[in-house]
């Protein structure tokens, strides 16, 4: 058992897709979300896709971050978190417009006060400002927010995300022999963020938190983890909250690294799905499963990773805080790209320029080969790490 799987979480979620496994796959099980019939009209041109995500554990950072800074910005950085985390993979079937959002936030009362609900509230809006200046249109539906102590220990923070989009639009996974992969960068400052994304996401935070800041948060914090875990898995790092690394010339807080808010690509597929959608084979956002993930779309290929982005600061930290061997580094953390492109080459440059005209670094990271089984191959300094 992986440290990860001692913590309580896991990286491919081998119970839930057990779970699940019998259940309808919808209109095209190749697809990165769930794809329905048109239920509000009824019309065959048109599908329905509703998606729910949450933030996760991010929370749990956040609300110690707070607690030792009295910064609020991180509430609005959590809420981008959990929209993120829906309507990027909502974009990944072709759905990057005309998005219906509700909230729903679940509170211990005595950690979370009013005003961080206020905060949440409002940095809903301000996302949803930010998006329409973009052109992309998302609006805010309602939403519930629930004092439920007995069953959160600090903050449970998500959404769930509803769309009808034409079935021309789709982009449904067909990922083929041939094809290359194009990267998108999830760290840097793309041209519509404030600051420097240190690239997390929401994915891994269970790991990071833990691996990274120093066991004394264990006893000043124990509202913030599971009481139920080992002692020796628990805030085993060696950093404090506020301590800082420096990148690219700024010293950032570790922690405000870690909570960077998760970025999103929609401006970035909107352009390209408008220029070259017939040309698009697939997208994958590396969400949970990380550089694995494209691994459950696929069939008889293999996805040969052999040109990767530099390892950002943060996952270098991390890396060298945890001790966690690179294999299981990839499958937990994205390791500096979150966002996948399965095209040609001639299509794959043209999204580069696209992806670079909003600061994003973007590039070939790798290519798809014909196999016997589905496959994803990663090589990194000399090593190559299946799965």
């Amino acid at each position: 058992m992986n440290k990860y799987e001692e913590r309580g979480v896991s990286a491919q979620k081998e119970d839930v897709h057990k779970a699940i496994k019998g259940l309808d796959k919808g209109l095209y099980p190749k697809a990165f979300c769930k794809i329905l019939p048109d239920l509000v009209a009824n019309d065959d041109n048109y599908v329905n896709i509703m998606h729910a995500d949450t933030a996760g554990t991010k929370t749990s950072l956040a609300y110690m971050y707070w607690k030792e800074t009295g910064d609020m910005s991180v509430w609005k950085g959590v809420i981008q978190d959990a929209i993120v985390m829906n309507i990027d993979d909502m974009a990944c079937v072709g759905c990057v417009d005309n998005i219906v959002l509700s909230s729903t936030i679940g509170r211990n009362k005595k950690q979370i006060n009013g005003d961080i609900v206020a905060e949440l509230i409002n940095g809903t809006s301000s996302f949803i400002q930010l998006m329409n200046s973009l052109d992309i249109n998302i609006v805010l539906a309602g939403g519930e927010t629930a004092d439920v102590g007995d069953i959160v220990r600090t903050l449970d923070v998500g959404f769930t995300t509803f769309a009808r989009l034409p079935k021309s639009k789709l982009v449904v996974n067909n990922i083929q022999d041939g094809d290359v992969i194009v990267g998108l960068s999830s760290s840097g400052q793309a041209s519509y963020e404030t600051e420097y994304n240190g690239g997390m996401g929401s994915n891994g935070l269970t790991s990071a938190r833990h691996d990274v800041f120093a066991h004394s948060y264990a006893s000043k914090y124990p509202e913030a983890f599971d009481s139920n875990l080992s002692d020796d898995v628990v805030f085993t790092g060696s950093k404090e909250l506020t301590d800082t690394i420096n990148v690219e010339g700024t010293d950032i807080p570790v922690a405000k690294l870690v909570l960077s808010p998760t970025r999103t690509y929609l401006p970035v597929i909107k352009q390209v799905l408008d220029k070259h959608h017939a040309s698009i084979n697939g997208m994958i956002h590396c969400t949970g499963g990380a550089q694995t993930k494209v691994k459950k779309f696929i069939d008889n290929v293999k996805i040969i990773k052999d040109n990767l982005m530099d390892t950002p600061p943060l996952f270098q930290l991390i890396r060298e805080e945890s001790g966690t061997s690179m294999k299981e580094m990839f499958e937990v953390f994205n390791m500096g790209h979150r966002l996948e492109f399965y095209t040609d080459k001639e299509t794959a440059s043209e999204i580069i320029k696209i992806s670079e005209s909003y600061n994003i670094e973007a590039k070939i990271i790798g290519r798809v080969e014909s196999h016997d089984k589905p496959c994803v191959e990663i090589h990194h300094e000399g090593e190559i790490f299946t799965y």
